[in-house]
């Protein structure tokens, strides 16, 4: 009898001299998945369970002890813990959702992801192909909804092309700027064989940077009186923040960073002067002013880091910027540069590490008198309510060991943590670009999963804190070891900041009604304390930080201290910037 075999369906094997063939289980489309992104080195994965997919949750069954699988409440919430993820390690995080509702809440991580340049793939159950076009339940073409965002959209209607896809997916993740990434799975598909080869990981060869502009950044800062060095963006590592590290040091320079980017340099180290984002402090302000060389790396000189793009004047930029992007459309985008070109940070200042640096350096009183600037601007600030939000974050970076990761979403209690609080270990931030709501809480969650000996504190107003407070759940069931902040002001405080300065007196859809913080983390089996006073913050830090597991800290806050040196009842009648 005569047997044909589909290729990689069977084995043969020589039996006292006789061919044999083994049968063995075909491979599915989403076992070829499943061990793609194995092949990628992905052992954690965040999702929402969806029917769309159940082929590739059965698939991750079978390697439940290599993969870890993070259920959620809300894919919004996934799909942002699996940006995190990117954002701490360079390479791209994994989120499963289901089609039309599922994929439409996990589109905040996209636009986070497109806006901060981070690694994401995101795998969406869709429709049967055969139902495809037709609106069928849930359906939604995601080449359309997803175009803008993404930098590449694919569907697979041929289970031989999955691993080819997903190295793809993958590849153009991490390429150039990284971004997010969106596959779209037609349930049916799954289910079929893939004979198809698993590729291999793919790797990332840094963009070399042109040798002569590197000469020609030594020649301007041979000229330089007040030079002033501006990091941000991302695709960085380690060894290119350490390069940067040695390069700044060697030369005395004057470094800031650019908007929720302080890891990039150690904030205690005296050449750091601040960060440019909407609480620029006096530092960086009076640099930007009066340098007569702007060396930008990496950051993309965008409208927050830029002040609405009034922080550089437009006249007198070519004159002094050289930048330095990640790639070519972050180039001359607003601002005409003297110098413009693109490549990695890292072969950037592996490069600038090898320049000799002078024994002149006329700019050392400048980069002093700016390290003053910036130190003053840590001094705590009187505030009219009990609890000084300057005052906590002090005491939080006295607490926290180095190495610890802080995560926040946006609001205005997110300025006193960015001003009061120092970072000096790459990677420890996490704080999205976009200016996203609620993704402090699922981002801290995704560190404390990544780095389980690592502290990691998610810090919220009681506004973000709520768009994910769902995940609470999540930290216990899967043991996350994060210190919930809360700082409860009753209010969406930004918006109420800015609604009192163009509309005094018409408070409205901003006050707060809230849940009782301490109670709703009890119900989830989380110990919670709720601090009135800013003395009594220090002694609730520290028990948080002895025990294991999930804890929450509750500030109550007065609205009135809606920003550092800024009083909510003195800013009425006053024209909003912007």
């Amino acid at each position: 009898m005569q047997i044909t075999c589909r290729a990689g369906a069977g084995r043969y094997n020589d039996i006292n001299g006789r061919r044999h063939m083994t049968l063995l289980p075909i491979r599915s489309a989403a076992t070829a998945l499943v061990q793609s992104l194995q092949a990628q080195g992905v052992d954690l994965v965040f999702a929402v369970a969806g029917e769309s997919y159940l082929a590739v949750l059965n698939a991750l069954y079978e390697v439940r002890d290599q993969v870890r699988l993070v259920t959620c409440r809300h894919e919004a919430n996934a799909a942002n813990m699996a940006e995190a993820c990117g954002k701490l390690t360079g390479r791209p995080g994994v989120c499963f959702v289901t089609r039309g509702p599922g994929a439409t809440h996990a589109s905040i991580a996209l636009h986070t992801a497109q806006q901060d340049a981070t690694p994401l793939v995101l795998f969406v159950g869709q429709v049967a192909r055969a139902d495809l076009g037709r609106n069928a339940f849930q359906e939604i073409d995601f080449t359309i909804m997803f175009g803008g965002i993404a930098k590449w959209v694919a569907q697979i209607t041929d289970p031989e092309m999955l691993p080819s896809v997903v190295a793809e997916a993958f590849q153009r993740a991490v390429s150039d700027r990284p971004g997010p990434v969106v596959i779209s799975l037609p349930e049916d598909m799954l289910d079929e064989p893939c004979t198809a080869p698993i590729a291999a990981q793919v790797t990332v060869i840094p963009r070399a940077v042109d040798l002569a502009v590197i000469s020609s950044i030594a020649r301007a800062l041979a000229k330089a009186k007040h030079p002033l060095v501006w990091v941000g963006g991302s695709g960085w590592t380690p060894e290119g923040v350490d390069a940067l590290h040695a390069f700044i040091s060697r030369w005395n320079l004057p470094v800031a960073n650019g908007f929720r980017r302080k890891d990039l340099y150690p904030n205690s180290a005296p050449h750091y002067i601040g960060e440019f984002g909407f609480a620029a402090g006096t530092a960086v302000t009076a640099a930007l002013k009066d340098a007569d060389l702007v060396l930008v790396i990496g950051a993309a000189l965008g409208d927050v880091e830029t002040g609405g793009y009034m922080r550089l004047d437009p006249t007198i930029v070519h004159d002094r910027v050289i930048h330095v992007a990640t790639c070519a459309e972050d180039l001359n985008r607003v601002f005409k540069v003297r110098i413009g070109t693109y490549a990695s940070p890292l072969s950037t200042c592996k490069a600038l590490v090898n320049l000799e640096a002078p024994v002149d350096m006329p700019w050392n009183g400048w980069t002093e008198h700016l390290r003053t600037l910036y130190l003053a601007d840590l001094a705590p600030v009187p505030v009219t309510g009990d609890v000084n939000p300057s005052e906590v974050f002090l005491e939080l970076r006295r607490q926290l060991p180095k190495d610890a990761i802080v995560a926040n979403g946006a609001g205005n209690y997110a300025a006193w943590l960015h001003r009061f609080f120092q970072h000096d270990v790459f990677p420890t931030q996490l704080a999205p670009q976009s200016g996203a709501m609620g993704y402090g809480v699922p981002a801290a969650i995704a560190a404390a999963l990544l780095y389980p000996r690592r502290k990691v504190v998610a810090v919220s107003g009681d506004g973000c804190f709520m768009m994910a407070a769902n995940e609470l759940i999540t930290a216990v069931s899967n043991g996350a070891d994060v210190v919930f902040l809360i700082l409860n002001n009753g209010s969406f405080g930004t918006i109420r900041m800015h609604q009192e300065m163009r509309y005094p007196g018409r408070t409205h859809a901003t006050n707060l009604v809230n849940p009782d913080f301490v109670m709703l983390a009890a119900a989830t089996g989380i110990p919670a304390v709720r601090v009135t006073t800013t003395v009594g913050f220090s002694c609730a830090l520290s028990t948080a930080l002895a025990a294991n597991g999930p804890r929450l800290i509750e500030l109550v806050t007065s609205v009135e201290d809606i920003a550092p040196n800024k009083r909510l009842s003195e800013l009425s009648g006053t024209k909003a910037n912007g």
